[in-house]
């Protein structure tokens, strides 16, 4: 999966670069370029739904539409990407394409070129993690963090209705507890520290976010903090989850996957959880039906956590970068490509006239209408500690918070006192 920066800010870097067909470019960038042909490094990952077979049959198909590029691929031996893509900077191998990357220090740098308007015109959030107005990561997918959850305990409960404004999400946890069913499945144990962000997530967007959407922007410029009320209250809502027993402490040493595992066995109604979810849940039905809802605000307006981008960066030092940058989108644009990413991820792709396979089963079609309707509502706002582009967090900090929720949940550390944390930590990390 690729649950963007969430699942990448705790990879490792390690192994050997793997390359098909040669050696990594040098000087920035593959060999050179002569009459319209250019050969081309390209970093990508393997998955065991996205593997070599999958990589190289999508290469071709760019290619044969793109003539005159040679690719030469290069998987990263982590999930981490950008990591590998720093380090292979650090000794003059950057590629000249890239899929995944987060530009955050290579844009600012120079060291990618950004996409016009024109070669944006086919996407529907052209302008999404632009850097000072430029646009370095093709904005082709979307995910999101909604609520899924158990419907079986939902009616045992009786709970009709997904909640439509926070006292109804309070009510339905008071049911369910009440009921002996474990409201809220949580996780964050050892290296996946953040999988346990996703509740706080929610609330920052219900709470923060959908009244300042360039809130952090403006914590950056040092107009707000996290001890503002704003994000007390947010980081508030949390910790009284927990303190009602809606949040089972002792979940949180569990890993992401026992998590979702947890989930899938019955042992909570409802898992925050990002968007790609869904391809899991219908790819591997649990023994209930599984529904899906926006984390709902006090008022009942639609404040969906997500963020668009994942798709290719280009070097602004490849041997030929128009080239490369036609090839970038030949590859992104490809309907299959873009099938199988659906299918493996759950993305939800913003391309303006695509349409994900008809194959694809209940809960990703109902998250997708869940994206849908908030886009349509206004809905969307910034993910807390997994922005891209301007206003995003400082390097490190995602991590940080993550540490600090696992203690708000915990009951070791009070809303206030997590705020003065965060404080703490963005001043650190911005020193």
């Amino acid at each position: 999966m690729t649950r963007y920066s969430m699942v990448l800010r705790g990879a490792a870097l390690a192994g050997a670069l793997l390359l098909t067909g040669c050696t990594a470019g040098s000087g920035g960038g593959g060999s050179a370029s002569s009459g319209g042909k250019a050969t081309l490094t390209f970093l990508t990952f393997e998955t065991p739904n996205l593997d070599a077979k999958y990589w190289d049959a999508a290469i071709a198909r760019a290619s044969a539409k793109v003539p005159g590029v040679t690719i030469k691929k290069l998987v990263s031996p982590s999930a981490d990407r950008t990591g590998y893509a720093k380090q292979l900077d650090s000794t003059g191998q950057f590629p000249d394409i890239m899929i995944g990357l987060n530009p955050a220090g290579f844009a600012e740098s120079g060291k990618l070129e950004p996409w016009t308007d024109k070669e944006l015109a086919a996407y529907t959030e052209p302008h999404a993690n632009a850097y000072d107005g430029k646009v370095y990561q093709l904005p082709y997918a979307a995910q999101a963090t909604l609520v899924y959850y158990n419907k079986k305990d939902f009616a045992a409960a009786g709970i009709d209705t997904p909640p439509h404004t926070y006292a109804e999400l309070l009510d339905a946890s008071a049911k369910l507890k009440k009921r002996g069913i474990n409201p809220f499945v949580v996780g964050g144990g050892g290296k996946d520290s953040w999988a346990d962000m996703f509740p706080l997530m929610c609330t920052v967007a219900t709470d923060v976010y959908k009244k300042t959407p360039d809130w952090l922007t403006q914590r950056g410029d040092d107009k707000v903090k996290f001890t503002d009320k704003a994000f007390v209250t947010a980081a508030q809502k949390v910790a009284d989850l927990a303190d009602k027993g809606y949040i089972d402490r002792a979940g949180l040493s569990r890993s992401y996957a026992d998590t979702e595992q947890a989930f899938r066995d019955g042992k909570g109604a409802m898992y925050p959880m990002g968007s790609w979810f869904s391809a899991s849940a219908d790819g591997k039905k649990p023994s209930f039906d599984t529904g899906v809802f926006t984390w709902p605000t006090d008022q009942g307006a639609l404040a969906l956590p997500s963020g668009v981008g994942g798709g290719m960066t280009v070097s602004s030092k490849a041997p030929d970068v128009q080239l490369a940058k036609k090839w970038a989108k030949a590859f992104m644009e490809d309907h299959k490509s873009l099938d199988a990413a659906v299918k493996s991820d759950g993305l939800i792709i913003d391309i303006k006239g695509y349409t994900p396979p008809d194959t694809m089963g209940p809960v990703y079609r109902a998250t997708v209408r869940e994206y849908r309707q908030a886009q349509k509502d206004d809905g969307l706002v910034n993910s807390f500690s997994t922005e891209s582009g301007d206003g995003s967090m400082p390097p490190g900090l995602a991590d940080k918070a993550a540490i600090g929720v696992q203690k708000l949940i915990s009951g070791r550390m009070t809303a206030k006192q997590f705020g003065a944390y965060m404080d703490e930590q963005w001043d650190k990390a911005t020193r």
